[in-house]
């Protein structure tokens, strides 16, 4: 799935916000290329839009690797309606492949 997402982090006492793209995504997490740098162990708050409702998907996840720009995060505390959200859109990226 390769839509805009926009990443938010607190660090050293400011909010810093990144923006990029999303490369894959999956139930439990998504990779993104993003305009700068985290770091594995990160917690961010993340926001990406998707094409069922709520079209919106905000969510905090932590960062488990990065390479360069690329990072790869795992979603954290979800709620229900979040998890079938996320069931639904990735079996519906799966049909159309």
């Amino acid at each position: 799935m390769d839509v805009h997402i926009q990443v938010a982090t607190f660090r050293d006492g400011d909010t810093i916000t990144l923006w990029g793209r999303t490369s894959e995504l999956g139930q439990d997490g998504v990779g993104a290329t993003l305009t700068g740098e985290l770091a594995p162990g990160e917690v961010v708050s993340m926001e990406f839009p998707i094409p069922i409702s709520p079209h919106l998907v905000k969510i905090r996840a932590i960062v488990r690797y990065r390479q360069g720009l690329h990072c790869g995060f795992e979603f954290l505390i979800m709620t229900d309606e979040q998890r079938q959200t996320l069931a639904r859109i990735c079996e519906m990226l799966a049909s159309t492949y």
